[in-house]
């Protein structure tokens, strides 16, 4: 029986469940190749075989700015709490402004 993957709060959390479990699932992977189950693919295939539409993610450009020093700290604190790294936190809150300044915008003119 293969194992279940739980699922996870944070990346921390992930990553701990896949350290601790090394060794059984290497022991999965030996036992599926002995049986024949390995396949090739990726996430594609897997989508495919369970009838879930497989969307192409976006190409989102790099941009690079300046922040002050201690913000990129309070950041990473920030981030730690979530289970996140820095960047993507700083991508999650610039999101998150830009979508209400976007709605104030938008009750602004009706």
């Amino acid at each position: 029986m293969a194992m279940k993957i739980p699922k996870f709060a944070n990346e921390a959390e992930e990553a701990k469940w896949w350290y601790e479990n090394r060794g059984k699932l290497s022991e999965e992977f030996h036992k599926a190749a002995k049986e024949g189950r390995l396949r090739r693919g990726g996430v594609q295939r897997l989508l495919a075989e369970r009838g879930i539409e497989f969307k192409e993610p976006k190409l989102t450009p790099t941009t690079t700015i300046r922040l002050d020093p201690d913000d990129i700290a309070l950041a990473r604190k920030h981030a730690e709490k979530r289970g996140l790294r820095y960047q993507t936190y700083l991508k999650m809150i610039i999101h998150e402004a830009l979508r209400r300044a976007e709605e104030e915008n938008k009750s602004a003119a009706a």
